[in-house]
C-alpha cells in the first residue's frame, strides 16, 4: 500500500487543497492529511478547530472515504511523520510559480535529511489555483461571499469566527 503524506497548515482547508487531494487520491491508496502545530506561526484557527473543519469538509461535505484518508495534527518535522506512517513520497500543493522557489528549497531540505522520501508537486485545477486560506480569511473578516473558495462546514466556523 502506498501512502503519502500532505502536510499543511490548513488555516482553514480550501477547494485548492482539496483539488490536491483529489488528485493524491488518484496516485496513492492512503494519505495523510498533516496540519501542523508550528509555534512560530499564529493562527486563524487553533489546532483542535483545524482538524474539525478539516474533518467536517472531507467527511460530511465530500463525503471522502474515510479508508483512504486519515486527519492529524504534527509539530516536528514532516520527514518524521512520514517515517510514522511509512509514507514515502510529501505531497505539495502548487498556485504560482512564486510558490515554487520555497518549495523547491523545503523538498531539498527534506531530500537531504531523508533522501528515500521523495517529493511531489500538484496543482490545483485552474479554477482554483487563486485561492490561499489568507485571501479566504479576508474576504470572510469584510463580509464577503466565500462559498466558492471552501465548504459548507468552513464557511460556518469563518462566519463564527469573524
Amino acid at each position: 500500500m502506498k501512502t503519502a503524506v500532505y502536510p499543511g497548515t490548513f488555516d482553514p482547508i480550501t477547494y485548492g487543497h482539496i483539488d490536491v487531494i483529489k488528485k493524491s487520491l488518484k496516485i496513492f491508496d492512503k494519505l495523510i492529511v498533516a496540519t501542523t502545530n508550528n509555534d512560530d506561526k499564529e493562527y486563524s484557527f487553533s489546532i483542535d478547530e483545524r482538524i474539525e473543519i478539516i474533518n467536517n469538509s472531507l467527511f460530511k461535505d465530500l463525503k471522502f472515504d474515510k479508508k483512504k484518508i486519515k486527519v492529524v495534527s504534527f509539530s516536528n518535522l514532516t520527514i518524521n511523520l512520514c517515517k510514522q506512517y511509512k509514507a514515502s513520497v510529501i505531497i505539495r500543493g502548487l498556485r504560482a510559480v512564486s510558490d515554487f522557489e520555497y518549495e523547491f528549497q523545503l523538498a531539498g531540505m527534506n531530500k537531504k535529511l531523508n533522501p528515500k522520501i521523495e517529493t511531489m508537486f500538484l496543482m490545483s485545477d485552474v479554477e482554483n489555483q487563486i485561492i490561499s486560506s489568507k485571501f479566504v480569511k479576508e474576504i470572510a473578516n469584510l463580509g464577503g461571499n466565500i462559498e466558492r473558495f471552501v465548504t459548507k462546514y468552513a464557511v460556518k466556523m469563518l462566519k463564527d469566527k469573524y
